[in-house]
């Protein structure tokens, strides 16, 4: 077999195994494996290959951000800040046809600007905005829809883990993704909540019709609402105020929000024991995953640039003559057909090493055709039938009343405004930079 014939059975051999259920991190070092030893003819070169790579690929100090910012978004969750972010939102729409869905909607936006983790704001507001949401008269589609589809904020508004994926791929500053990001997630938010507003007043029923009804928590003044935020935004201020204003690199914000994080648990007397001890372990399980993906990632780029598959694929598209929109529109929809059948973080490992070249041969800035990248990816999330922000808010929710089916309609509208807002950040890429 010729390099290039390994590299595109190796492509061929890694969907299969993923599809049949085995871990991607285990497939790309496995195949890198073979791939590299099927190229060289020598199994020690494949095999100085697999330790220099896994040395090298993750030996920097800015790998540290990966552990800080997860310890950071689970003692938020371990605070209960996300409560209350929802409880003053509530406060600020009750008035509003829909109101509801708009203050998960803001709250949502709020909570994921201290955790990163789109998963971490399905779980939290499955268990908060729902069930308020039932008790007032909202559809119980509409109900999950929203709190399904508004949680791909996550990935989106630093600290976001995609991002910082995504600039370890790419090789691009960890603050410029995070201050991308900024924008388009309240782009993406707001896009959300009118979109909201829109459904309210001309399908009403699709809400809840006239028994949907807002204020089912007693008024709060102004100054409680203030100090129930204040956790919160201090939080955020701290973290992306001291990247942004250079007083900190994104390594040394994330160990800020975790310290920070901690001390807001500890002093509403959230952080017990058991608790502590359980944030720690999983911080420890999600950064040991994300490090071991991002070294099998390495690795299998590496093997795949010996086997010229990068070059050949960014000649066969650059031959199609599809031009700046037309590759970009490609691209999109790969992403999207993807996200139907794999989780994000193997979408990213597998596109970005192929398509860097292209958009860079393209003259695609590459900070912005992350967030591009970011938003198609999360559109995965929302869609059937391995939508996994749409499964959590599933497995979260406490009611066999829901079906899955019921969960998957509720998030599509959320589908289209994604879309939208996609389009809208492809035609003004100011918007991003």
């Amino acid at each position: 077999m010729s390099g290039f014939e390994i590299g595109l059975a190796s492509l061929a051999l890694m969907l299969v195994l993923i599809w049949f259920g085995m871990h991607i991190g285990v497939v790309l070092t496995g195949l890198s494996f073979l791939g590299v030893w099927l190229l060289r003819g020598d199994f020690d070169v494949a095999r100085r290959m697999l330790a220099i790579s896994a040395y090298e690929s993750i030996n920097g100090y800015f790998f540290g951000v990966v552990p800080l910012f997860v310890l950071m978004g689970l003692m938020v969750g371990a605070a209960d800040m996300g409560r209350d972010c929802y409880r003053v939102a509530e406060q600020v729409f009750r008035r509003v046809r829909g109101g509801l869905g708009i203050a998960t909607v803001a709250a949502n936006t709020a909570f994921s600007a201290v955790t990163g983790i789109s998963i971490a704001s399905a779980a939290v507001f499955t268990k908060i905005a729902v069930p308020e949401m039932l008790r007032l008269g909202y559809t119980p589609r509409f109900s999950v829809g929203v709190v399904a589809g508004s949680s791909v904020l996550g990935m989106l508004i630093p600290p976001s883990l995609l991002l910082i994926l995504y600039a370890f791929l790419a090789e691009q500053s960890i603050g410029d993704m995070f201050l991308a990001g900024v924008v388009p997630g309240l782009i993406m938010a707001g896009a959300m909540a009118l979109g909201i507003l829109l459904v309210a007043y001309r399908w009403p029923a699709a809400v809840g019709g006239a028994r949907a009804r807002s204020g089912g928590e007693p008024s709060m003044a102004v100054s409680a609402m203030a100090a129930a935020l204040l956790p919160m935004v201090s939080l955020i201020l701290a973290v992306l105020g001291g990247i942004y204003g250079g007083l900190f690199t994104p390594t040394e914000a994330g160990a800020v929000g975790a310290l920070g994080a901690t001390l807001i648990a500890a002093a509403r007397r959230k952080l017990t024991w058991p608790v502590f001890w359980g944030v720690l372990k999983e911080t420890g399980h999600v950064t040991v995953s994300i490090c071991f993906l991002l070294i099998a990632a390495s690795i299998y780029t590496r093997m795949l640039a010996m086997a010229g598959i990068p070059q050949w694929v960014a000649g066969g598209l650059t031959g199609l003559g599809l031009g700046y929109f037309g590759f970009l529109a490609v691209y999109v929809v790969v992403l999207v057909v993807m996200g139907m059948f794999l989780d994000a973080t193997s979408i990213m490992l597998i596109t970005i090493p192929l398509v860097l070249p292209i958009a860079q041969a393209l003259g695609m800035d590459l900070v912005w055709f992350g967030i591009v990248t970011v938003i198609a990816v999360e559109i995965g999330l929302l869609t059937p039938p391995l939508g996994l922000s749409v499964f959590v808010v599933k497995s979260t929710l406490d009611d066999d009343r829901i079906a899955l089916a019921d969960v998957f309609a509720g998030a599509a509208p959320f589908v289209l405004v994604m879309l939208a807002v996609l389009a809208l950040l492809a035609a003004f890429p100011a918007l991003v930079l």
